[in-house]
């Protein structure tokens, strides 16, 4: 082999078992931006405070339907889930067919409660289906199974961990769509009407329900909120 052989086949053993380059960190930083959200922690609390459980709600949306129904669906899919199951799943409901759900709950409810005190029910209802939509909240239970099987040391952990992502998704949804002046209320009549929705919306045998959000325009704001003291809340330790 002639010399200039000899040194390019030792070059290139050389540079196959070099470690890789290490990246300048401004380079780095530049790769990694585009993938940083730059979000103000002013920005989020400002908009956490916004959020609020609003009751009296209306039909007219700020935005277009199609603009909500985006809204949401990024909201549960960025939301973050153990193991990254992304157990959360949605059924998103507007016009007829959130006024036909709410029907459905007050078909219900009528059967569990006296007909002397289901005025007020009946009432509190009405408020629900004057909104422009409802979001139903499920907890994909073939997920949970699956990997309390593929992680048995973990088998106890996975159910509560899905009820987390699906607060963690409620949460999510209810900050994204406060951001766009609409408002929202969370409620739970599963398992009330869990045949009820399976049936009506051909909802997958896996799916549990765990939530029910209904969302519309603001037409009275919250009452004023009230906190209760620091120190019997929180442990700062140093």
């Amino acid at each position: 082999m002639d010399p200039f052989q000899q040194i390019l086949k030792s070059t290139l053993a050389r540079t196959d078992d070099a470690p890789p380059a290490i990246k300048p960190q401004a380079l780095l930083e530049a790769e990694l931006k585009p993938r940083i959200a730059h979000v103000a922690v002013d920005d989020f609390l400002s908009l956490a405070k916004a959020r609020r459980t609003i009751y009296t709600l209306g039909k007219d949306l700020p935005i277009a339907e199609d603009e909500v129904v985006d809204i949401i669906k990024e909201a549960i899919r960025q939301a973050p889930s153990a193991f990254n199951s992304q157990s959360s799943r949605a059924l998103i409901l507007l016009g007829k067919e959130h006024d036909r759900f709410w029907e459905m709950v007050r078909d219900q409810l009528r059967k569990v409660i006296p007909a002397e005190s289901f005025h007020a029910t009946s009432d509190k209802l009405d408020g629900f289906a004057a909104a422009a939509g409802s979001v139903l909240f499920f907890e994909d239970q073939e997920v949970v199974t699956h990997l309390q099987r593929q992680y048995i040391a973990y088998a106890d952990n996975f159910p509560v961990w899905s009820e987390q992502s699906s607060g963690i998704a409620q949460y999510a949804v209810w900050l994204a769509l406060a951001e766009k002046s609409i408002g929202a209320n969370l409620q739970h009549y599963n398992p009330l009407i869990d045949l009820d929705v399976r049936a009506a919306w051909q909802i997958p045998e896996s799916w549990k329900l765990r939530a029910e959000m209904n969302f519309g325009s603001i037409v009275a704001a919250a009452d004023e909120k009230s906190y209760i003291d620091d120190d019997k809340r929180f442990i700062v330790a140093r």
